[in-house]
């Protein structure tokens, strides 16, 4: 009976999804329809404007992400549809008036009717607000949360995944939490739903992961090293012998000419749309404290090479240089403006224009930071096989203060995984980050932000 409920479930959610998505693009329609009548009949216009709406459409929420309730809170799922509709309805109204362009309408190429967009969103985002809350609300209250135990393997491990989990209280419930090394393990993981296991050794982890797959158990792991290779790996046989081929090559010649016009370009264009904010950020930054309005620093990039990179300066002069910490009191009010919507790194495009960086790469971490990083974590010279970026995998998915493992992680899957269709990606996925409220979450304090190291007291038995 309960499957047969879910089910159910699941089928009220997707008429919802697609309810959903005809309103979207049937407000679009309908409004540019009253002043263009030729759209309400079989025609040349009618079709290209469908067509085009619809693939604009499948591919901007391939990039922002769809309307996937239940597995995501409703708020980044109702950001993550009104960006894909803005630029759905871009892509579309602009083809309207390319058809609009003939001897029967404009003689010219025009913008018609520019401001029914602002109208057309406005009743779009209303859609998606009230269809993605119903979404949730009826999913949520049919599914329990799942019943979790959390394995790990010392109390600070066990204090940064259980923080990340209860943020999902509706998803997951955290019931218990267990040491790897525990001998009751294996009968404990049986009694629960899902199994997180963060921060084991790997050895002890594959082998509680297919104890879980054994026994049919949801599991999440944290990536390590060698499961960022294999997701790029290739299935080859030989002979009859399957294996997996590990390759890094780093980007070939025509990657790396293509991405190098690919950042002029964009950079080029960046620098002139944004000159008038670049402007005015600039006046508020010299009337807020008189003194200089760009900050000069320098970072590494590719192969360890070492360059100045340049931002509008966000903080007091002469003061003590390290990552911002919660209540900083040397970032200046106009400051905390500027990094709330990244406004400061717009001067970055110049270190793109002069070949420093790439638009879309490894964040340039600061001198000291990288030689404390590769202190603890080897692996993170790996970062520097690409050009620092001003946006990136980790600034993306991360936050200000994700830890410098878990940025790796997310830098190292960028560099494996690259494309240029990744970083399309990425640079319209950067819109994300400005409507995220935790994107620039500072570091609790001073020893986080200047990254002095402390050790784990490790628990031989069950995590408190």
């Amino acid at each position: 009976m309960k499957k047969q409920l879910k089910q159910c479930i699941n089928l009220i959610v997707l008429l919802l999804k697609l309810i959903v998505y005809f309103l979207v693009f049937w407000i679009f329609y309908r409004l540019y329809a009253i002043e263009n009548w030729q759209m309400l009949v079989r025609n040349r216009t009618s079709a290209v404007t469908i067509i085009s709406y619809l693939i604009s459409g499948y591919l901007f929420l391939n990039i922002y992400g769809s309307y996937d309730v239940g597995k995501r809170k409703s708020r980044p799922i109702i950001i993550s549809l009104c960006l894909a509709s803005v630029m759905t309805d871009l892509v579309a109204y602009i083809m309207l008036c390319v058809m609009n362009t003939n001897e029967n309408n404009n003689e010219t190429f025009s913008l018609d009717q520019p401001w029914l967009l602002i109208i057309i969103f406005i009743l779009q985002a209303i859609v998606i607000e009230l269809g993605v809350y119903v979404g949730n609300w009826i999913y949520f209250k049919i599914y329990d949360p799942e019943r979790c135990l959390i394995v790990t393997s010392s109390q600070r491990s066990l204090d940064e995944i259980s923080k990340s989990v209860r943020k999902y209280r509706l998803q997951y419930k955290i019931c218990r939490n267990m040491d790897y090394r525990n001998e009751n393990l294996r009968d404990t993981i049986q009694k629960y739903d899902t199994i997180f296991v963060y921060d084991v050794p790997i050895k002890e982890r594959t082998q509680i992961v297919e104890f879980c797959y054994q026994n049919m158990k949801n599991v999440y792991i944290n990536p390590e090293m060698a499961d960022v290779v294999e997701r790029t790996s290739h299935h080859v046989m030989l002979d009859d012998v399957s294996l997996f081929e590990l390759t890094s090559l780093g980007l070939r010649a025509e990657q790396k000419a293509l991405k190098r016009f690919f950042d002029v370009v964009i950079s080029g264009l960046a620098l002139i749309i944004t000159s008038p904010l670049v402007l005015v950020a600039a006046i508020a930054i010299k009337l807020d404290d008189g003194g200089a309005v760009f900050f000069k620093q320098n970072r590494a990039t590719r192969g360890g090479k070492i360059f100045s990179v340049y931002k509008l300066r966000t903080m007091k002069e002469n003061v003590d240089n390290y990552l911002s910490v919660v209540d900083d009191d040397r970032i200046t009010k106009v400051g905390r403006i500027l990094r709330r919507f990244r406004i400061d790194e717009i001067p970055q495009f110049l270190n793109v224009i002069k070949g420093d960086m790439s638009v879309v790469g490894p964040r340039p971490e600061m001198l000291a930071n990288i030689f404390n990083y590769t202190n603890d974590l080897p692996e993170f010279e790996y970062r520097l096989r690409v050009k620092a970026g001003i946006t990136g995998y980790a600034q993306i998915a991360g936050k200000y203060n994700t830890s410098p493992k878990d940025k790796l992680v997310l830098d190292l899957m960028y560099i494996e995984e690259y494309s240029m269709w990744m970083d399309i990606k990425m640079i319209f996925q950067t819109l994300i980050v400005i409507f995220k409220k935790d994107s620039t979450e500072a570091f609790a304090n001073e020893s986080e932000a200047r990254y002095e190291k402390y050790y784990d007291k490790v628990y031989p038995g069950e995590a408190k």
